[in-house]
């Protein structure tokens, strides 16, 4: 559990002074700090100043911080746990990702027999197979637990050193903490579904060639004029595109996809994979005075049991989301803060995000959404 949080200037005084504070309370804490890209710099100051107090120290940077006033591009938020939490940082997921990460989160679970646990995953966002990757690690994996997680680095996606602990800042990788008495975590995005169903002929990875056998590009400029009166060119995708992701047909719902690349070829480039012959609905995203997502997030931490005033709210928020809303993204986290009747709201702006689909505890990768997990008073 969270019992504190502050975000403080990146700086080594403002940074000593609150890390001894909480130490003189929790002698055995642990700290996870949020960076924005702007500070990406200053991690060594952060690191430097965190093992002169031997303060077990993990964190991430993202592209902005989630504050009660909206979003933050300087300083840094520092979560507090009262003991620090067992963690791995693997890097260099390239290489035999998926065994290696196994192997790193079987040992992290072996110490804890309590369950169920909760994973919570920081993975950088330039790893291409979040989504596969996560599902071939809970197959290999013993025992139940939940998983909620978001991606970081830079919202240019263009690769950087993202996670990191005391002693390393990695990329191509993912930080893992054990969260043994994690609350409730809610993970949601409200979007519309079209009409029109067609499938993902051929792809790999995040890489659509081609839907119903055609140029996905072609398909996806025909799909959004019939169904929403838009021509969509070469030239306004990058504008336009964010505001008419696809939407990857499952069991049980739709997992947003945001197209962010267009090839030569016509393929189409988004945030997390498409799983080749999966059937796909282009979705809308909502209109800010017709969104559901924060009543949907309320209506789910009601049916949890979360008290109906959690002492704060940990809030990450989709990049892609606030390019669509536009202004419009710092309203939506100030109706949320206001629904939840939370103290406080802190958390980043996000590059992907995780929860479990919780039947079968399975994990799902998600765009567009908002990550919430409330904190109760410590």
């Amino acid at each position: 559990m969270i019992v504190a949080q502050q975000c403080v200037p990146l700086q080594p005084d403002a940074l000593r002074q609150q890390l001894e504070a909480w130490q003189a309370r929790w002698p055995s804490l642990g700290v996870m700090a949020l960076v924005p890209e702007a500070e990406h710099a200053q991690v060594a100051v952060l690191q430097a100043t965190a093992n002169a107090l031997n303060v077990a120290l993990v964190g991430a940077v993202f592209p902005a911080l989630v504050t009660d006033t909206g979003f933050a591009t300087s300083g840094v938020c520092l979560l507090c746990f009262a003991q620090a939490p067992a963690y791995v940082l693997v890097d260099q997921l390239e290489q035999q990702g998926d065994v290696r990460l196994a192997h790193a989160l079987q040992d992290l679970l072996r110490g804890d027999a309590a369950e169920p646990l909760t994973l919570f995953t920081v993975f950088d966002a330039m790893v291409p197979n979040i989504g596969s990757l996560m599902e071939s690690v809970h197959l290999a994996l013993d025992g139940e637990r939940h998983y909620v997680g978001v991606s970081a680095g830079s919202e240019t996606f263009q690769p950087m050193s993202c996670l990191f602990d005391n002693q390393r800042l990695v990329g191509n990788g993912v930080l893992a903490l054990l969260l043994p008495d994690a609350p409730k975590a809610v993970v949601r995005h409200g979007y519309a579904v079209s009409k029109s169903l067609c499938s993902a002929t051929s792809a790999v990875g995040n890489r659509i060639a081609l839907i119903d056998d055609r140029p996905a590009f072609s398909v996806y400029q025909e799909v959004i004029r019939q169904e929403y009166g838009v021509a969509l060119t070469a030239e306004n995708f990058y504008e336009l595109a964010v505001h008419f992701p696809f939407g990857v047909v499952t069991a049980v719902d739709v997992l947003v996809r945001i197209p962010v690349s267009l090839g030569e070829d016509g393929s189409l480039y988004c945030v997390g994979e498409i799983p080749e012959r999966s059937m796909l609905r282009l979705l809308s995203a909502p209109r800010w005075e017709h969104s559901s997502c924060v009543a949907d997030i309320q209506d789910e931490l009601a049916v949890a049991g979360v008290p109906g005033q959690p002492a704060s709210l940990l809030t990450f928020y989709c990049a892609g989301r606030r390019m669509h809303f536009g202004t419009h993204a710092a309203d939506e986290l100030a109706q949320l803060r206001q629904a939840s009747g939370c103290s406080a709201m802190f958390g980043a702006l996000s590059l992907g995000e995780m929860d479990s689909l919780e039947e079968f505890m399975f994990p799902r990768f998600h765009n567009a959404a908002i990550v919430c997990m409330p904190q109760p008073a410590a």
